[in-house]
């Protein structure tokens, strides 16, 4: 009932209210699970009104009777219901800049702290009984607050007054991202202001600014919905997950908090799991190599390598592979870190280093589940390399990821932390890299050229343009205006036949091999890039500025 029990029973003791005699007789005859206090003000020993006034003077705040308190209708609007169930509290109104707000228990510090987060940084607070506020409660959101259970609320595109400010602005800034179709959602703390930015199709879109007093409540405000974080850890690093639903869709949101010497800032990735359906076609294969992996990714043993920097979308297309291959009679399991998308009928590992659940430890122990087919988030060391291999020369089939900058380098990058050539040789039968580029807005690319020094830059002469379809970036209301909407993948793909097997046992370098690659037909990334130009896909500026490091 109160956080400070023992504290207020001495002081009613010294306000005259209750003495030694009183307290024992009732202790003798409590109910199991019932406090003290609330056995003294159930007999009728002290009233609730004395207690809450008892409470009130210890915690310098002003006592309110809300037996004479008439709310308006426009008090709702301040708080939302389920704030106020959560915390017990409720409106009363405003004075100038600072909310009012009615508290039962003034020494439950951890509400104290989390409010200002929640609805603002100005508060004044009052103090009156648990059961006039329930009261109150009542009259302000009618039957709900009666039951004390609120209406589950979706992401529905709407935000009503019933939102606090603070709430209201968080919640649409996360809808106009959804809208947007945002990967990411970045809260900064500049010097004077807060800058919202979304990344949006690789681009990153500066959209608004807040007044910096809003920083801690915006900050408290995300911290909350996460339903993990410490808010009153601004020290150090924090991480944690936001679930919810957006017009009828599941979205999942991973946060990321970091002290900054502004103040903390926020990052929220977007995972939005309607992703998952994509197919191969769909992330930005054309049909010759669509068909050609769709072959290599239902091989019935091996490793298959998918390769690129970070945010090049390995990871997407690793679950359209897991998708296509997923059959009922096929045993899938994954180790990640973290578990990003829960995928149907497959079972999914989460790497937890502080507990001894490494990568190597987590594919060691599903080996004894009899998998068909593994998928590792990525092979970082020697040890989770050998057991990988070892794994596909037993029999099954192994999916990871390596950050390399082309698919010949997988190679040179595994016997770098350690592996054997014939080992290399023996296990991996492809790999493939890939780039992200966006792809040209369907509603509004239109007819265009190139300039002579893209044509130079992609290798082209002006006489392989006569039978392309070159378009560029327009622009309309269903792009944002910025002429390109979606992305779409540049691939390599390098396939270890009995030749390139011999020349890895040869130990021969990235360049011979990349060299041998492309003369039994491996398309670079570029290669790969020019021909979606050509298609009308995409443009010329974004292929030659993801493939900088494409040598040839």
């Amino acid at each position: 009932m109160y956080s400070n029990e023992a504290y207020l029973l001495e002081q009613l003791q010294e306000s005259g209210l209750l003495n030694d005699h009183d307290i024992q007789q009732i202790k003798n005859g409590q109910k199991p699970g019932e406090s003290t206090l609330e056995a003294l003000i159930k007999t009728g020993v002290v009233s609730d009104e004395q207690v809450a006034q008892t409470v009130a003077v210890n915690a310098g705040m002003e006592y309110v009777d809300l037996n004479g308190f008439e709310p308006h209708s426009g008090l709702r609007a301040l708080i939302s219901l389920d704030v106020a169930l959560k915390y017990k509290i409720a409106p009363l109104g405003t004075n100038g800049t600072a909310l009012q707000i009615v508290i039962a228990d003034p020494f439950d510090f951890e509400t104290l702290d989390a409010l200002p987060h929640v609805l603002q940084p100005e508060l004044e607070f009052f103090c009156s009984t648990p059961s006039l506020i329930k009261t109150l409660q009542a009259n302000l959101y009618g039957n709900e607050a009666v039951m004390g259970t609120p209406k589950a609320k979706n992401m529905d595109g709407t935000v009503t007054d019933d939102d606090a400010p603070v709430i209201r602005l968080v919640t649409n800034m996360l809808m106009e991202a959804f809208k947007n179709k945002a990967s990411d959602i970045h809260v900064e703390p500049l010097e004077k202001d807060i800058r919202i930015r979304y990344r949006m199709d690789g681009v990153l879109v500066d959209v608004e600014h807040h007044p910096k007093r809003l920083h801690s409540a915006i900050i408290g405000r995300i911290k909350i919905m996460t339903g993990s974080m410490q808010l009153d850890e601004k020290r150090v690093p924090q991480d944690g997950r936001i679930q919810m639903a957006y017009n009828d869709k599941e979205i999942d949101m991973r946060v990321s908090i970091i002290p900054t010497n502004n103040g903390e800032s926020v990052v929220m990735r977007v995972l939005d799991k309607s992703s998952l359906r994509l197919g191969l076609v769909d992330l930005g294969f054309l049909s010759d190599d669509q068909a050609m992996f769709e072959r290599l990714i239902t091989l019935p043993d091996g490793i298959i390598l998918v390769t690129g920097p970070t945010g090049s979308g390995k990871t997407t297309t690793l679950y359209a592979c897991l998708n296509f291959i997923n059959r009922p009679d096929r045993k899938i399991i994954t180790v990640e870190d973290p578990v990003e998308y829960e995928l149907a009928g497959i079972n999914q590992v989460m790497v937890k280093e502080d507990v001894g659940m490494t990568f190597a430890a987590a594919l060691r122990a599903m080996l004894r589940q009899a998998p068909n087919i593994i998928m590792l988030g990525e092979i970082r060391d020697l040890e989770t390399a050998s057991i990988a291999i070892q794994a596909s020369l037993t029999g099954h089939l192994v999916f990871s990821t390596l950050h390399t900058n082309d698919a010949p380098s997988a190679v040179a990058r595994l016997a770098d932390i350690g592996v054997k050539p014939f080992l290399i040789a023996s296990a991996v039968r492809a790999i493939e890299a890939q780039r992200l580029v966006r792809k040209l807005c369907g509603d509004c690319k239109t007819p265009s050229s190139m300039s002579d020094r893209e044509l130079r830059a992609l290798g082209l002469e002006v006489s392989q343009l006569a039978e392309a379809t070159i378009m560029g970036a327009n622009g309309c209301n269903k792009c944002r205006q910025g002429g390109y909407r979606g992305r779409m993948s540049l691939v390599e793909i390098f396939t270890i036949d009995d030749e390139v097997r011999n020349m890895i046992n040869q130990q021969l370098t990235t360049p011979q091999l990349r060299k041998r690659a492309r003369e039994l037909g491996m398309r670079t990334l570029r290669e790969d890039g020019v021909r979606k130009v050509l298609s009308g896909l995409t443009t010329a500026e974004e292929v030659i500025e993801a493939t900088m490091a494409d040598a040839d």
